[in-house]
């Protein structure tokens, strides 16, 4: 069943059910226990779909993009799910996928100790757009999975493996040349890296 909104367009009522696994997942425990995170807005869902990120639900606002597999509901109720303090068009809860190997080629960058979620998206993003193979965070790194990070990284989560991992024993165990950013080292983007290797980065 549904209710008529103002401009009488038909919506879907979202269950309680729904609204408290949906604000759940804004918490790490919730989404690790699910197996679910959340998407908002149609540029970083459409990217996530793009990549064949498995979807689980999806909600709009959008009635006349009449799209397969979505409930279209009322502003209001957009609202109450939406992680954001003003609500984009959509939201989609996807399932998280699983991990990917640990590559020992390629250029890796290590993360120390990145705990604000936008400053996490953009380096995700920064890392598919250089072509960046693998991210490895510090295991006290904010969770990539925060909607936060995913917002900011405009749907490049999907296309860059990451791993959590004890950086003292990867970096122990990795034949890799390893690098660290410093204030007062040579520019990055005019040194040139080997083939393989690994950057740490950090506050």
């Amino acid at each position: 069943m549904g209710c008529l909104s103002k401009n009488q367009t038909y919506y879907n009522l979202i269950s309680k059910c729904q609204i408290q696994l949906i604000t759940s997942l804004q918490q790490k425990k919730y989404r690790n226990k699910e197996g679910l995170f959340i998407a908002e807005g149609p540029k970083v869902i459409g990217e996530l779909l793009k990549e064949k990120l498995e979807l689980h639900s999806c909600f709009s606002t959008l009635v006349e993009e009449n799209m397969q597999g979505v409930s279209y509901i009322s502003e209001e109720n957009l609202q109450k799910i939406s992680c954001l303090t003003t609500a984009n068009t959509s939201l989609a809860i996807f399932k998280i996928p699983n991990s990917k190997p640990l590559q020992e080629i390629g250029l890796t960058l290590v993360i120390d100790a990145v705990r604000d979620p936008g400053n996490l998206g953009t380096i995700i993003r920064l890392c598919d757009w250089f072509g960046v193979t693998q991210l490895v965070c510090s295991l006290d790194t904010v969770d990539c999975y925060n909607p936060k990070v995913i917002q900011a990284t405009m749907g490049s989560i999907a296309r860059l493996p990451i791993h959590y991992l004890d950086i003292e024993a990867y970096l122990k165990n990795s034949k890799a040349p390893v690098y660290s950013a410093m204030m007062d080292g040579a520019n990055v983007y005019t040194t040139e890296l080997p083939t393989h290797a690994i950057l740490i980065m950090g506050n």
